[in-house]
């Protein structure tokens, strides 16, 4: 799958211990796919304390809010499961807990089970189709030596339901460091502001009980 190309991407860029400054973006969607609408440049909120989410409202400074990685978050690393077809790749650092993989192929995807991941669970275009739709890019594979990271998507943010930013297209977002082997054309940001891996989102918004009413 090869990378989106633009000639003018969006940008995202994150202020110190403050919102997301994004600017370019023009399609910018609710949990429903309801456009929201937009300008040039829009601050969006990472703090969760909003009262006028998904936008920023200073709460950020208001409730102290810190952007700083936690150490003990999930360690970020590529872990590699091979199967005869299809390698499958995986950084738990990354993964912002949408629950795509383990529902719509729970054989290759294994709750409860060790190794967790099986590639020989199902189809490679199976796989593939599980991974391309997964949201945070945590997930990739490799057929014959070539690795897969990328779709190719629209540029875009779409709100998750009470959940994060995400966002494709290859959106750059400045200043930030990417995981391992994982994807830069599409990856989820927290907005609820208990990340233990900001500004990635580690679904941390499960256990933070965050919610958004989008009206």
């Amino acid at each position: 799958m090869a990378s989106s190309k633009s000639r003018s991407l969006p940008t995202i860029s994150c202020k110190p211990n403050g919102p997301y400054l994004v600017n370019g973006l023009t399609t910018f969607t609710n949990s429903r796919g309801d456009a929201i609408a937009t300008k040039e440049t829009i601050a969006l909120c990472r703090c969760g304390g909003s009262e006028n989410k998904p936008f920023c409202d200073g709460s950020h400074a208001k409730i102290g809010f810190e952007d700083s990685k936690k150490p003990e978050r999930t360690k970020d690393e590529n872990r590699n499961y091979v199967g005869k077809a299809i390698t499958i790749h995986d950084n738990r650092g990354l993964c912002a807990h949408a629950g795509v993989c383990t529902d719509r192929l729970p054989s290759v995807w294994r709750m409860g089970v060790k190794p967790w991941i099986d590639a020989d669970g199902a189809s490679s275009e199976a796989i593939i189709e599980t991974i391309a739709a997964c949201p945070s890019g945590a997930l990739s594979y490799t057929i014959d030596d070539v690795a897969h990271r990328d779709c190719d998507n629209p540029p875009a943010v779409h709100l998750a339901k009470n959940g994060p930013y995400a966002v494709t297209g290859g959106i750059t977002l400045e200043g930030v460091e990417f995981g391992d082997g994982v994807s830069r054309e599409h990856y989820t940001l927290c907005r609820c502001g208990a990340s233990k891996n900001k500004p990635f989102c580690d679904g941390s918004h499960y256990d933070a009980g965050f919610e958004h009413d989008e009206g």
